[in-house]
């Protein structure tokens, strides 16, 4: 609570912790609602709407230098509406207002800060403002004070409320889109390949200068193309597409991006060596990567991978996940410094206190020899490892990373490299536990639907590949904390957030889509119908509130979703979070797999046409919807097993089945007491069963299967 203003805003009736964080600013905030709209048309101001979310570190920065001052709170709240908008509430908003303020001055991120009329149309817009104008960017007061002149001004609000109005329709025609239905460009996928090809960094893995953000989509397509091209003997582009997701995994992983003591990945590195990070920790971004780890784990059977799948499944069910199931959505990158002088109350956050150390620190908590050889594995200095600190939050701090392998440290000190990875496994929970005691970052405990089903998906998956029960215990939990909390099973209703026993906000395309492939995976994983029935459910409930049935493609929202906006945005392109269209036509091309049902072909088809005619000149802006098209032309496999779950010889099927890379594979097991329900959605289930009473397993691609066998070994190399 700020001294400067004891009593609270309207905000401190929310739940969402980005906006609590808002709720002594001395602005007078508002939510997004009717009460906000109809002020500024009543009283004739410009809205400000101000989006961002709870772990975002220039919001934090903008926060403490603007809307905690009095004096431009005063100026704030005299000339305008102010809104406060959580972006991870309501990513639909975010995008409307993001793309316009791209359209206006060419590039857009958070805080994101929008002036809009009454009408809701954005007129001008930017991001981060200082409190003083410097280096050619004006400050927020001189901002402010130039918007409310012109509102002020007759001849000139009436070009701003003109630009207003044309930058809304040209918002809602790229945003709303419709789109000829040509056949597909055959060449696009490896259009798509060259595109990555010259953007990846051969040296340093990633696919841009800095900063350089992890990218799971990019990844799911150079593993399914390199799928799709396996046993081409005349084209070696399938183990490009193989090496440069190998490359870009490896380089991460040993970077500081990584957290190298805890396990999972903050959010981008500010550098191109992967060395210095943001340090928030998102949950969507760690899900992802889960699965890409898993991915690049089946094809090389490269312990590192795998390795790096355990540590950060284990930081999420320790550090990320709800007592009753659910998974929290991020961490902040800011924290209180270990050594801040808590007698004078000086407690500043800074970037990456919680996560870095200084050679003295990790000397006396190790001891000499301990200490030397963790700084060399783990590149630490005496003056600090951080070359790049134009905030100078690092000045004499190592931010830890794979400097030295094993084998490397192993011959500099002259002992055996299982001396060393015991060594520095004793030296990490050492570390990892004085960590601990610090003052942690802030913890964004809202509970996303969609966030979530990443989640799940990538829990489920790691069970089914690495046996681990606390995996598919957390999945679990997680699916039925969002079936108890965020779902109304009488209405089909499905929720975006909980926090703190609230539910708020209609599921989103996003929700739906990301839960139905978390319940499919989990399916796979403990093999419960009730998992599959409902993503079934939840797919039509998609089809029929979000899909465009003129053009193709999904609608962010459903209809009325919010009466104050009257147009329903489409996405066509993947980002650090892919579109719920493309996540869609994957989840339909392997429920066909799952139901004897064409009636998903249709939306697998229109969509595809749809989105990809659009981004012809952009093949690599979706490619998690190419990963869609290269399933879609393969043959699907499908394997049905007979058996017990609980038998070794059902367990050493499915641990046959779950080593293979099979990107669109269904896998579905049958016994006497689910063969009903299971025949219902697929009666050919009826005429499956055991031979000679063992686990039997059917193996079918495109429409037809292989004889029923019995031997894993068999069944392998029917899927080779």
């Amino acid at each position: 609570m700020s001294e400067s203003n004891s009593r609270p805003n309207r905000l401190i009736h929310e739940k969402s912790p980005y906006l609590l964080q808002h709720a002594y600013n001395p602005v007078d905030w508002y939510p997004w609602g009717d009460e906000a709209v109809e002020k500024s048309k009543s009283e004739n101001k410009p809205i400000l709407l101000s989006i961002g979310y709870s772990t975002c570190h220039w919001c934090h920065v903008m926060e403490k230098e603007s809307f905690m001052d009095p004096k431009v709170a005063e100026l704030m709240n005299h000339n305008f509406v102010c809104i406060k908008l959580d972006r991870e509430e309501r990513p639909d908003l975010d995008k409307i207002y993001i793309t316009a303020v791209s359209a206006l001055i060419g590039s857009a991120g958070w805080p994101l800060n929008v002036f809009l009329t009454p009408e809701l149309e954005p007129f001008y817009g930017g991001t981060y403002f200082p409190p003083v104008a410097q280096s050619g960017m004006l400050s927020w007061t001189d901002l402010l004070k130039l918007i409310s002149a012109a509102w002020n001004d007759p001849s000139k609000k009436k070009k701003l409320l003109s630009s207003g109005q044309e930058l809304s329709r040209i918002i809602t025609s790229h945003l709303s889109w419709s789109s000829s239905h040509g056949p597909i460009d055959t060449n696009l996928i490896d259009n798509a390949l060259n595109n990555f090809s010259t953007r990846f960094d051969k040296n340093l893995g990633g696919f841009s200068p800095s900063p350089k953000f992890p990218s799971p989509s990019i990844q799911n397509f150079l593993y399914a193309y390199y799928y799709a091209k396996n046993g081409d003997k005349k084209d070696n582009a399938g183990d490009t597409a193989l090496e440069m997701a190998n490359v870009t995994l490896r380089a991460m992983a040993t970077g500081g991006i990584y957290d190298q003591l805890g396990g999972g990945f903050h959010r981008y590195s500010t550098d191109a060596k992967w060395h210095v990070p943001h340090f928030e920790k998102m949950l969507y971004d760690n899900a992802q990567l889960l699965e890409n780890y898993l991915d690049a784990f089946l094809i090389t059977r490269d312990a590192f991978f795998e390795k790096v799948v355990r540590e950060t499944a284990d930081y999420v069910l320790r550090d990320m996940t709800h007592p009753d199931g659910g998974f929290y959505s991020a961490e902040d990158a800011d924290s209180i410094p270990p050594d801040s002088d808590e007698s004078g109350g000086h407690k500043k956050k800074i970037e990456g206190a919680f996560y870095v150390w200084e050679q003295k620190e990790i000397h006396a908590i190790l001891g000499p020899e301990p200490g030397e050889i963790f700084s060399y594995h783990y590149g630490v200095q005496p003056q600090g490892n951080v070359e790049y600190d134009p905030h100078g939050d690092f000045t004499g701090k190592n931010i830890l990373f794979a400097a030295h392998s094993l084998d490397e440290t192993a011959d500099k000190f002259s002992r055996s490299k299982n001396d060393i990875a015991q060594m520095v496994k004793e030296s990490r929970i050492k570390l990892l536990q004085v960590r601990a005691a610090r003052p942690r970052p802030h913890l964004d405990d809202k509970i996303l639907t969609s966030w979530n089903g990443l989640m799940i998906s990538a829990l489920s998956r790691a069970y089914q590949v690495l046996e681990d029960e606390r995996y598919l215990t957390a999945a679990r939990k997680a699916a039925e904390f969002i079936q108890k909390n965020l779902y109304h099973a009488e209405t089909k209703l499905l929720y975006r957030r909980w926090r703190n026993g609230e539910r708020k906000i209609i599921g989103m395309a996003s929700d739906y889509a990301f839960l139905i492939q978390g319940l499919m995976d989990l399916y796979e994983a403990d093999f419960d119908p009730g998992w599959l029935e409902w993503s079934l459910e939840l797919m039509d409930e998609q089809i029929k509130l979000f899909y465009d049935t003129e053009n193709g493609g999904f609608f962010m929202t459903r209809k009325g979703h919010d009466k104050k906006i009257d147009f329903r945005v489409k996405e066509d392109t993947d980002s650090v979070i892919p579109s719920a269209g493309s996540v869609a036509v994957l989840n339909a091309l392997r429920l066909e797999g799952f139901a004897d049902s064409e009636k998903y072909s249709t939306v697998v088809e229109q969509t595809l046409k749809s989105v990809l005619s659009r981004i012809n000149s952009q093949p690599d802006s979706a490619p998690e919807l190419l990963v869609a098209l290269i399933i879609s032309r393969l043959k699907p496999v499908r394997v049905i097993l007979d058996g017990d779950r609980n038998t070794e010889d059902t367990r050493s099927m499915l641990r046959t089945v779950n080593s293979f890379f099979i990107p669109g594979k269904t896998v579905m097991l049958v016994d006497n007491t689910i063969r009903s329900r299971l025949a219902r959605q697929l009666p050919f289930i009826s005429w499956v069963k055991k031979i000679d009473n063992k686990t039997t397993a059917y193996v079918c691609m495109d429409k037809s299967c292989k004889p029923p066998v019995t031997d894993p070994e068999i069944v392998r190399s029917f899927l080779n």
